[in-house]
């Protein structure tokens, strides 16, 4: 965002610093002749406003580019952005036809109602009577993949696998969709199971306003008892920013009317809802709230009630890496009894555990259900998950480190040679600085500090920068930008990929100064609030 007055500045700076002439040292001289080419490339592309968009956009390789093939030099910037943001649209939809974009679910029912219901008198003979049985009644299993034909035109195969008690079978469906407008798309849905016949069905979605949306879709499922129809229909509306209508509409061998309000807000998830139909009617009402962590842990409660019974449920999922979430769900009903529920989300992978406990409602299966997973999460967090993103971490850091390292060693070297330049410059600047009380920079580091005791096993990585930020000042004074200080003159970047910082040690009027930024803060001193208290 620098002005063309602000680069004019910097350049002729930057050239009396290390103009070859200036030194005498052959050595110093070469190094100079080196920064200072450097310097003249970067001024006569930012200097140019057709070289600054597209370096700006495409970085040095579009520079590097013989006849400016990524887009006509003639453009202005506005429209090297625009062609570049068509491109980079063209390239996301190459990317999207290959991706088959899998999706899949694995559930696993389990039986541990023997845990706490259980006959132990009548059972005292019995071989391994003495052992609770826990048993998988039920597992489920799903998969789609997507193949995108064109822009428009996407096929979606699925199929599912299930078994309950030793009976089970499984079905396969093949979906062709079309985006027809910006306003809606329409499939086509064909399908076949070994324990249910052939399915056609057709499903619609059409945005009626900007606020406002309906869904519809019909089927018709053939079986040896003859044809079933349905029909369900949804009309969606926005109520405001974070809120959302629904009335749905549901025929067929379970018809039901069903209106609900979902609230979605960046700390808070609300749904009521209220189902009229055959043979279930409910009303339900749930809240999640999102806390606002690197974690991005929730905790959520509902309580649904109907002719079915009545069911609360309460739980909590926590994000325990970079793709993967853990949940857990304790479910207390009448007459369902006491059920815990564990989803893990990896990717576009779920695994779902139900675990049955007891029939009735039993304060101990609460209790257990309730605390058991909250002490085997925490063991489980601090024993093999925390050290394992802690490895993983060092891995990636080291993997980073040594495809950079040749790039960072010439930084490096390229750093050290302006310091040696800046030598002159800065004990000028000192003198002038002293005639005036001004500002003199004591001390400057830069990288990664350890300042809490929970990390003073990692090692401290900095490097000096004293002259290079004293070499900043002008007329008693510091001004950095919102950005990595990695790329001033006379830095370097000590730890990749971890977290850095500048701390200053000045002196202003007489008086020390002491400030810590942030590596992509921007910082202004002098400043009142850095004074260090003198009977401090």
């Amino acid at each position: 965002q620098a002005s063309q007055e602000e680069l004019k500045a910097a350049y002729r700076r930057l050239c009396m610093l290390y103009h070859p002439d200036k030194h005498r040292d052959p050595e110093l001289k070469t190094q100079a002749e080196r920064l200072f080419n450097l310097v003249h490339q970067a001024y006569e592309v930012l200097s140019d406003p057709q070289t600054r968009a597209i370096y700006d956009i495409y970085g040095r390789r579009g520079l590097e580019m013989e006849g400016w093939e990524v887009v006509e030099r003639k453009r202005t910037p506005a429209e090297i952005r625009e062609e570049f943001e068509r491109l980079q649209r063209e390239r996301e939809e190459r990317r999207l036809q290959q991706r088959t974009n899998p999706k899949g679910t694995i559930s696993v029912g389990i039986d541990a109602t023997d845990l706490f219901d259980r006959y132990d008198e009548e059972y005292e003979d019995v071989p391994g009577s003495s052992f609770p049985q826990i048993e998988i009644n039920k597992m489920h299993i799903s998969q789609s993949i997507e193949a995108p034909l064109t822009a428009t035109d996407t096929a979606i195969l699925s199929g599912n696998l299930s078994t309950q008690n030793g009976n089970g079978g499984g079905s396969i469906n093949l979906a062709l969709r079309r985006v027809t407008s910006a306003k809606g798309w329409g499939e086509l849905e064909f399908g076949a199971g070994d324990l249910q016949g052939p399915l056609f069905g057709l499903k619609i979605f059409r945005n009626l306003t900007p606020r406002c949306f309906i869904t519809t879709n019909c089927a018709l499922q053939f079986s040896s008892r003859g044809i079933r129809p349905g029909l369900t229909t949804v009309l969606a509306r926005n109520l405001d920013k974070n809120t959302m209508g629904y009335l749905q509409w549901r025929w067929g061998i379970q018809s039901a009317m069903n209106t609900s309000i979902v609230r979605d807000t960046k700390t808070s998830h609300f749904t009521v809802a209220l189902q009229l139909g055959i043979p279930h009617s409910f009303m339900m009402v749930s809240y999640q709230h999102k806390f606002q962590d690197e974690d991005q842990t929730r905790v959520k409660g509902s309580v649904k009630a109907g002719f079915f019974g009545t069911i609360v449920e309460y739980g909590a999922e926590r994000k325990i890496s970079r793709h993967s979430v853990l949940g857990a769900t304790v479910s207390v009903g009448v007459p369902q009894g006491v059920s815990l529920k564990i989803k893990l989300n990896r990717a576009s992978q779920t695994y779902f555990f139900p675990v049955h406990l007891t029939d009735q409602l039993l304060p101990s299966a609460v209790f257990y259900a309730t605390v058991g997973p909250l002490v085997i999460y925490f063991a489980m967090h601090r024993l093999i998950i925390k050290p394992y993103l802690r490895a993983q971490k060092e891995r990636e850091l080291e993997k980073q480190r040594e495809s950079t390292a040749s790039d960072i060693l010439q930084k490096k070297q390229e750093a050290e040679a302006a310091v040696r330049l800046m030598q002159e410059s800065v004990r000028r600047i000192i003198e002038a600085e002293e005639a005036r009380m001004g500002l003199i920079v004591v001390n400057a580091w830069y990288g990664k500090f350890v300042n809490d005791n929970s990390r003073k096993n990692e090692k401290v990585k900095v490097i000096d920068v004293t002259v290079p930020l004293q070499c900043l000042v002008k007329d008693s004074k510091l001004i950095l930008t919102e950005a990595s200080k990695a790329g001033l003159p006379g830095f370097y970047d000590p730890c990749v990929g971890e977290e850095k910082s500048l701390k200053v040690l000045y002196q202003f009027r007489g008086v020390l100064h002491q400030v810590m930024s942030a590596d992509n803060e921007a910082l202004r001193i002098p400043k009142q609030s850095h004074r260090i208290d003198a009977d401090g």
